[in-house]
């Protein structure tokens, strides 16, 4: 009897670099790869963010006067900026004034005008662009066609309601009215927010409110219940982004009060600033005061953090309580 022989089984191959050290080469690799194409966002974030803001931090607790060299002095800037400072709290007030004001008024009106666009038929289109044009003014020049139009001796407001024997406000000249002037500006160019809410609207599935009316609901609950819900993000994005614009409400502020006191000093200058009577000075105007025309950049950068610090603690409540309520998650 012949001995049988077993076949030999041989060991599959073994691809190259698959072994624990290949392993950990491709995903070196990998993560090169990603680092390479994440580069122009670090190198961004780095340059034109982290850098500046730990720059701030650092001269906001020293005093430095942009020539000399910064000196150490601690909190003494953030003391000084609560308890000194003569015309802080005016800043501070009128900046809470114009971003409850703005804020309320851009995401009111534009969710207003966004419905109302939604339900036109025929002209769709131009009514929608004559909402954006505003959007496109520069600041400067919408500002300046502001002050003309509220002049209230030449202004064509005033002169048409005086047709009616109204005598018309001062406008930029009366501290009761500057600030209502100018959140009426805002009002003005707040294009932008009705564009997203109207293209947020549009997304909304006609089915729902077909579905809705079927079972008895009236245009509010259709309201509450589906458009709300359907464009809570979005709705979250346009508040955030109007209090930030009122927060750092600047040029619009600078040009109109300069504009409307008459001065032929450069606009913004020590004279104008806040005109009338400082119910128009922001929180940035003062801040740019301190630090380009007094040359405190030490405190201008102290009240940079603030005002940084402001607008994040905002931003993480608003979304926050947004979430907290179910509004935004996806189901």
């Amino acid at each position: 009897m012949s001995a049988t022989t077993m076949p030999t089984r041989t060991a599959p191959a073994v691809p190259t670099g698959t072994g624990p050290s290949g392993s950990a080469g491709v995903k070196r690799r990998r993560k090169l790869t990603v680092l390479a194409f994440m580069s122009p966002w670090i190198v961004g974030l780095t340059v034109f963010f982290l850098y500046p803001l730990l720059a701030t931090a650092y001269y906001s607790l020293t005093n430095f006067d942009l020539i000399s060299d910064p000196q150490w002095t601690g909190f003494s800037n953030y003391v000084f900026m609560f308890t000194k400072d003569p015309l802080m709290w005016k800043a501070i007030g009128n900046t809470a004034w114009l971003t409850v004001v703005i804020t309320v008024g851009r995401v009111g009106f534009g969710l207003l005008a966004a419905m109302v666009l939604v339900k036109i038929k025929r002209g769709a289109g131009v009514f929608r662009t004559l909402f954006y044009l505003p959007a496109l003014a520069p600041p400067v020049a919408a500002s300046l066609a502001f002050v003309f139009i509220l002049n209230p001796s030449t202004g064509p407001l005033n002169q048409f309601l005086g047709v009616f024997g109204i005598d018309g406000p001062l406008w930029f000249n009366d501290p009761a009215f500057a600030k209502p002037a100018l959140s009426v500006m805002a009002l003005w160019t707040s294009g932008t927010i009705i564009v997203i809410l109207l293209a947020s609207l549009l997304d909304v599935p006609g089915e729902l409110y077909e579905a809705a009316s079927l079972d008895g609901a009236n245009a509010w609950h259709q309201f509450r219940h589906i458009t709300l819900p359907s464009i809570a993000p979005v709705l979250m994005f346009s508040i955030v982004n109007s209090i930030i614009v009122g927060l750092q409400f600047f040029t619009e502020a600078v040009v109109a009060g300069s504009v409307a006191s008459g001065s032929t000093a450069t606009a913004g200058s020590s004279l104008t600033i806040g005109y009338p009577d400082n119910s128009t000075l922001t929180f940035p105007m003062w801040l740019y005061e301190q630090g380009f025309h007094q040359y405190h950049m030490g405190y201008a950068s102290a009240m940079a953090i603030v005002l940084f610090v402001v607008s994040a603690v905002f931003t993480v409540i608003l979304v926050r309580r947004m979430r907290s309520a179910g509004i935004g998650e996806e189901e």
